[in-house]
């Protein structure tokens, strides 16, 4: 046919390296990007189509961890870092670095970048997915600031500093059609899919009360002025947060406390273990896309909990006892107690092996947070810890920090996301932002 105004020459894009990943195979075959043949680098583990390219931003202690899990992937490749302290990153591209040598064989390898700042790392053009690795207060950004630059992000829990940016978030990866997977790995371990299984499902009847524990944090304290480092940016480690003098306390990534006592960079103990198991709590009883309506902190009325209630009336407690479950179900026909490490008790014993029928709810299985995630990146699939999902569990520990915070319960309206008749506990669901660090 000759091409005319209403019949134009098709237009054939170049295939890259980022329509071969955005497409796949089936997509390039569909719209029309190969010709009769394919060329053989397009197939095997080294192929564009299999290798995605990594940013991480913030190169502490949660980065190594993932680091460690990258380098044994061929299906990625970390090429650029970001820290606001450059001997940091330096350190980390080390590790990389000897890294990639040892998996090649080869005595040296060179190929990671280093940036300041994380908006110079997600303008490269080459980077498909970045990771989030910062502090709390730095979440939202980062995430932010990759989406709308065309990556996909795993951005490390909890999602958000507040309600409100977790539901921007929401708005901007759903707006550019990015993959959010949430670093609540505790989805993608058998024991916890297994026990939201049994509660999805009903076999210990109806749940009437789900205690878990989250440990305590040192209570913050009062730290003396020091010279800031020569190669830390202590501005900009500080981003958004209100200013406080440097002390090398302040910013320490220590899971026993460091940044993670002060309510300016995180919720303390409520962001930290409660976005693990906050989030399988609303995973197992369905709440994904909704949450509790009233909280309650404790020594309210002399109540010993912190307590948080959904409205058909299932109350968690946070218990910070000895108990060896992380998180207890108790129902009417039985209980389920789960932890890390395999850890599953059940009563009665055999919930722990009974099969799950075919009428039964099935739950999203994933057996590696990270293959999920990269496995959505491909297929555009929304991951088992999608950004909705890390929103509304971050949200269960934002309003139990609020209510703590104001030594009083909240009530909270999940479908319309408003705190009921308390105008001064709805102005923490926000927080002021320090000049120049804007969220869009």
């Amino acid at each position: 046919m000759t091409p005319s105004p209403e019949n134009p020459a098709p237009v054939f894009s170049p295939l890259t390296r980022r329509t071969a990943i955005k497409h796949g195979l089936a997509g390039i075959l569909a719209t029309g990007f190969a010709p009769l043949f394919l060329p053989s680098r397009l197939f095997g583990a080294s192929a564009p189509s299999n290798r995605l390219h990594v940013g991480l931003v913030g190169n502490g202690l949660i980065a190594t961890q993932h680091v460690g899990g990258l380098l044994g992937r061929d299906d990625c490749q970390i090429i650029a870092l970001c820290d606001v302290r450059r001997s940091k990153a330096e350190k980390m591209k080390q590790r990389v670095e000897q890294g990639y040598a040892g998996n090649a064989g080869t005595s040296t390898f060179k190929g990671v970048d280093l940036y300041a700042t994380h908006e110079e790392l997600v303008a490269r053009p080459d980077i498909d997915v970045v990771f989030a690795t910062t502090p709390d207060h730095w979440h939202a950004a980062v995430s932010i600031a990759a989406m709308q630059a065309g990556k996909d992000v795993y951005c490390e829990k909890p999602m958000s500093l507040t309600v409100r940016e977790g539901r921007a978030m929401v708005d901007v990866a759903r707006r550019t059609g990015r993959v959010l997977q949430t670093g609540t790995q505790q989805r993608s371990e058998p024991a916890f899919r297994r026990a939201a299984t049994i509660i999805r499902n009903g076999w210990i009847g109806d749940i009437k009360l789900i205690r878990t524990r989250l440990g305590k944090f040192p209570t913050a304290p009062a730290l003396a002025e020091e010279p800031v480092p020569e190669d830390f940016n202590y501005d900009r480690w500080l981003g958004p947060t209100p200013w406080r003098p440097y002390n090398h306390l302040r910013v320490l990534g220590d899971y026993g406390g460091g940044w993670r006592m002060f309510l300016e960079y995180g919720a303390r103990k409520n962001g930290d273990w409660g976005a693990h198991h906050f989030d399988i709590i609303q995973w197992a009883l369905g709440m994904d896309a909704s949450g509790p309506v009233e909280f309650i902190p404790a020594g309210f009325e002399g109540s010993p909990y912190q307590t948080h209630r959904y409205a058909n009336g299932v109350t968690v407690q946070r218990v910070d006892g000895n108990q060896p479950a992380m998180i207890e179900f108790i129902g009417t026909k039985g209980t389920i107690g789960v932890g890390r490490d395999d850890y599953l008790v059940c009563d009665p014993i055999a919930l722990a092996t009974r099969p799950v029928r075919a009428g039964e709810q099935h739950l999203y299985e994933s057996n590696s947070h990270h293959s999920d995630f990269f496995h959505c990146v491909r297929t555009r699939q929304r991951p088992i810890a999608d950004v909705e999902i890390g929103h509304r569990s971050a949200t269960v520990g934002h309003l139990c920090g609020i209510a703590r915070q104001l030594r009083r319960p909240v009530r909270w309206d999940p479908a319309r996301e408003e705190i009921i008749d308390d105008p001064v506990a709805s102005r923490l669901l926000d927080r002021p932002r320090r000049a120049p660090y804007s969220l869009l």
